[in-house]
């Protein structure tokens, strides 16, 4: 759920590309065991997490076991890093998870490959019960009229801020509908203040950049191609340029170390700004790495621009032979609220607006119910959701990194690096 590295982008880009095409593995048709049949039937589960992430799922999958006995699982989890490195090898090899999990800088890519089941099909009949979630929300697990995923969490972008350096220097929290202008001079001012830079320059960062192009009636992708042009990334670093020129941030070095490092590294967390551009739900994780006290808000400009996005989907496999199961698994993992109480908000605030509404009310971490809270207020004026990144996308957020700091460090204007940019990733998603 958390923004990724650099190396690992490039990483799993070059993995990728181990896929291939599988429309020989299988159809979308079903024919497969039943879940409520005495047949004894094994199912792959593989996700990445860490160790409380793997508790909670294989605790849930008990669950499913105990009112279908015949049903049993072997899980398979390890972290972030090199996860999709082994799916794309366990997917070049036709010998894919049944149940697998995946973010939407991938979707697209599995999609397109035919390595995951249109779930379509059993979103009509009822099978798949999505009639809880926010239409928005399941409609991000779409690719080309198919539904490729499931969505398993809500999340949004998150601007998270240091209350307690604000308060000792008697300056005003940033709040939800600043322009972006208006956050610059905020930003500026309160790092006059409190000797902190204001904020963390995110010109390399791709979720402010798609905030902002939504507020700018574009967007990341339009159809298969780019939704935007080099004037507009033009106009985006030269915005953050003005930022830096005044003060508002910190220096290119740091904010290059804010770029690299992982959530719980942030400079918000560090000391070294008040704000980090991160996603709402990673609040508690950020609070626990730093005694001062942190808030959240959305991403400046209309909160309309924001929507509600898959933090994560689970997919069935397109070549499994217990595809009927695992629909019914991911049915019941989504929509059974004693399944929920389990998952927690481990994935982002559950789908299902039932279930979440209970887990909610079992949630006692202050920074957890703050982060809630704030999802829940920008969910009365999310906009519709985008289409699901294409592939390459994995390719736009390296090379935005990758351009935004050969301008913060002076080796390249912003017209020169826009230019390079929107060359790379025109390159990419024509593969």
């Amino acid at each position: 759920m958390s923004g990724t590295p650099r190396r690992r982008l490039l990483a799993v880009a070059a993995a990728a590309a181990l896929l291939v095409p599988l429309a020989a593995c299988g159809d979308d048709s079903g024919g497969s065991p039943s879940a409520d049949s005495t047949k004894p039937v094994e199912l792959s589960f593989f996700w990445w997490g860490g160790d409380a992430r793997a508790k909670l799922t294989e605790d849930a999958l008990k669950l499913y076991t105990a009112k279908h006995p015949n049903v049993t699982f072997k899980t398979t989890w390890q972290a972030n890093q090199g996860y999709f490195d082994k799916l794309a090898t366990l997917t070049a090899g036709n010998a894919a998870p049944d149940i697998f999990q995946i973010d939407d800088n991938f979707l697209t890519e599995y999609a397109s490959r035919n390595v995951t089941l249109d779930l379509s099909s059993y979103q009509k009949s009822g099978k798949l019960d999505t009639s809880k979630f926010p239409e928005s929300l399941w409609k991000y697990g779409e690719v080309d009229g198919k539904l490729a995923g499931v969505a398993f969490g809500e999340n949004t972008q998150g601007l998270v801020y240091n209350k307690t350096k604000l308060a000792a220097a008697n300056q005003p929290e940033p709040k939800t509908g600043m322009s972006w202008p208006e956050f610059i001079t905020w930003a500026q001012t309160a790092g006059a203040a409190t000797k902190v830079p204001g904020t963390q320059d995110p010109s390399a960062d791709y979720k402010a950049f798609w905030v902002w192009l939504r507020q700018q009636g574009k967007d990341l992708y339009k159809g298969k191609e780019l939704g935007f042009t080099a004037q507009d990334v033009t106009a985006w670093f030269d915005l953050w340029k003005g930022a830096r020129d005044a003060k508002a941030t910190p220096t290119a070095d740091v904010i290059r170390e804010g770029n690299a490092t992982d959530v719980t590294k942030q400079l918000v967390v560090t000391g070294k700004a008040l704000t980090s551009w991160v996603w709402v739900n990673q609040l508690p994780e950020l609070q626990k790495n730093t005694k001062d006290e942190l808030g959240v808000m959305a991403y400046p400009g209309d909160p309309k621009a924001q929507w509600a996005r898959a933090s994560m989907y689970f997919s069935v496999y397109r070549g499994s032979d217990k595809k009927d199961v695992a629909v019914d698994v991911i049915n019941f993992l989504a929509n059974d609220p004693e399944a929920g109480k389990v998952l927690g908000t481990d994935r982002g605030l559950p789908s299902n607006l039932d279930v979440r509404t209970a887990v909610e009310s079992a949630v006692t971490d202050k920074a957890m119910k703050t982060s809630i809270d704030v999802e829940n207020t920008l969910g009365k004026t999310f906009g519709p959701s985008p289409t699901v990144p294409l592939k390459g996308h994995s390719t736009l957020r390296s090379e935005l990194i990758k351009a935004a700091e050969s301008v913060q460090a002076g080796k390249a204007s912003s017209q020169q690096a826009a230019d390079a940019f929107i060359s790379a990733v025109k390159t990419a998603i024509s593969k």
